[in-house]
């Protein structure tokens, strides 16, 4: 199978238009790219490009080829320039913005560390659970769950919120432990208004990677995700709520997991910039921080 170096040198044969040209480049021999081109043609089992004194033609092959192999460099230099510095020292200020609930339970802490481990940079952080206008509003990162589909902007996946369906013990020996999603119809639901689908509009799972609608019923509903767990701890009704928001009620007994094998709502999480073709090393660096912060608490999330 062919190697992906021969595939990156491959390209740059074509880019530079000379095998002496590559050679210089990479420090190797001209018969050692022309050797290992020949080899590439040979385990491909066809012709890439046609060799003359003055110049290379690629063959129709060798011009699919080149597309894809110019694709595989291009993801490969990310790959290194996403790295590369992280030994350096980070300097210069950056403005976030992050949801409520992740910031006091866990980004405010990881931000001032990170500030911590770089003497030279600057953080101020926002909480706020709307999607603010990164450019409009001068900031460098915005940490949401969800992003919006917008070309100027670049949203990286950093990890998944699992939502669990919860109530307090008291409330279910009153009222009974639903079995089933439909059940809930018997229930009194707090709504998050937050839903793009609606406050009591719930994401249940059919099978493992099949998910549904079902429309629940209550008095009470918020925008304000803590202020559901206030009113479900206080015995009001069942809530559907982030993990990471109800983990200590939850191991303390206070509130008590309904239905887990139905509850389908998971919320990826997202690193999300203004669109440059590389985003600074100190944001990158921020962006793997977070992410590994996240990773480290997984269990709460």
């Amino acid at each position: 199978m062919a190697q992906i170096d021969d595939l990156v040198l491959f390209a740059q044969v074509i880019e530079q238009g000379s095998f002496s040209k590559v050679a210089e480049l990479n420090n190797i021999t001209k018969s050692v790219v022309s050797k290992r081109i020949s080899k590439l043609e040979q385990e491909l089992g066809v012709q890439l490009m046609y060799r003359t004194t003055r110049r290379l033609t690629l063959t129709e092959p060798g011009s699919i080829l080149y597309q894809r192999a110019k694709e595989v460099r291009q993801v490969a230099q990310s790959a290194f320039d996403s790295v590369t510095g992280y030994s350096e020292a980070l300097s210069g200020h950056i403005r976030v913005s992050v949801p409520t609930i992740s910031g006091e339970l866990l980004l405010s802490k990881a931000l001032s560390d990170f500030c911590q481990n770089h003497p030279g940079l600057t953080i101020d952080m926002s909480m706020d659970n709307q999607f603010v206008d990164l450019v409009a509003q001068n900031y460098d990162l915005v940490i949401r769950t969800g992003y919006l589909e917008d070309s100027s902007l670049i949203a990286r996946h950093i990890f998944n919120s699992r939502w669990v369906i919860c109530a307090t013990p008291g409330y279910l020996e009153q009222f009974g432990v639903p079995e089933s999603p439909k059940a809930l119809k018997h229930h009194n639901c707090l709504g998050y208004t937050q839903q793009s689908t609606g406050p009591f509009d719930w994401l249940f799972l059919r099978n493992t990677d099949d998910t549904y609608t079902m429309k629940v019923n209550g008095n009470f509903s918020s925008d304000n995700a803590a202020g559901l767990r206030k009113a479900a701890l206080a015995g009001n009704g069942v809530a559907y709520l982030p993990t990471c928001l109800v983990y200590d009620d939850l191991q303390h007994g206070d509130l008590v997991e309904l239905l887990p094998e139905h509850a389908g709502k998971v919320v990826g999480i997202y690193a999300v910039y203004p669109y440059t073709k590389q985003p600074p090393k100190r944001i990158q660096a921020l962006i793997e921080h977070i992410r590994e912060h996240y990773m480290a608490m997984k269990e709460r999330f």
